[in-house]
């Protein structure tokens, strides 16, 4: 087991910093889940995982339960998760994810974004085909065995186990596998008592690129303009 690869992420944070941006997205997250599999926890592995998440970013029991009253409501919002494609400047490939009650809008305010950073908004199936989705856990690697989980997750569809950190420099163990498993991989970590410090859906880059610093730099002020954008859930691209 060696140190996983994963694309910078100084910036793909960065707003996510703001507690009330955290809240919002969270918020989305639960009105999607409970809509998909309803209001129930144990029920709904995808509302078991945004209410992990939601921890992991701080956010009150109680926003979490009024947040799961309102999207079982009958006003609730209906969000629309439409994915992105598009270039940024020296030819880093960039996926959008959003969650819009207003694709027009959204749509508008995306191609704005690239434009003004340097890309151009892409056509679907432009740049998709260099990611691969999977389902993405960061565990505290304190008291577990890395070798033996290893060993005991293949069967659930384990492929990709490593080291990482995270924002702060914490050690931090990741482990991926095909999307369509996640729900697998869920269930045997929660068999196993272990709680995920988060459990995402991500889009990892099958060949990450290098740049020099000054570019980098330059794809990195669009990410983050994406980022800032209210409709916009999560940001990724091939920059290594």
């Amino acid at each position: 087991m060696g140190r996983i690869f994963e694309t910078r992420k100084h910036t793909m944070f960065a707003r996510w910093d703001r507690m009330s941006k955290q809240f919002a997205r969270i918020g989305k997250e639960i009105t999607i889940a409970v809509r998909a599999g309803g209001p129930e926890p144990a029920a709904n592995p995808m509302l078991r995982r945004v209410i992990q998440n939601a921890r992991t970013v701080n956010m009150p029991k109680d926003k979490v339960e009024a947040a799961i009253r309102r999207a079982a409501g009958k006003e609730a919002e209906s969000y629309e998760e439409i994915l992105y494609e598009g270039y940024a400047p020296h030819g880093i490939a960039i996926l959008v994810e959003t969650a819009t009650d207003n694709p027009t809008r959204t749509v508008s305010n995306v191609r704005s974004h690239f434009n003004k950073g340097g890309g151009n908004l892409a056509t679907t199936g432009s740049v998709g085909f260099g990611f691969k989705r999977m389902g993405v856990f960061r565990l505290n690697p304190a008291g577990l065995d890395p070798e033996a989980l290893e060993l005991e997750l293949i069967d659930a569809g384990l492929e990709e186990m490593g080291e990482s950190a995270g924002e702060k420099g914490e050690p931090q163990l990741v482990i991926r596998c095909a999307f369509n498993d996640f729900g697998q991989l869920q269930k045997a970590l929660e068999d196993r008592g272990i709680t995920p410090l988060s459990a995402e859906s991500e889009y990892v880059p099958l060949t990450p690129v290098e740049l020099p610093e000054s570019q980098a730099d330059e794809v990195l002020r669009l990410v983050d303009r994406l980022e800032q954008d209210d409709d916009v859930q999560k940001v990724f691209h091939n920059l290594a």
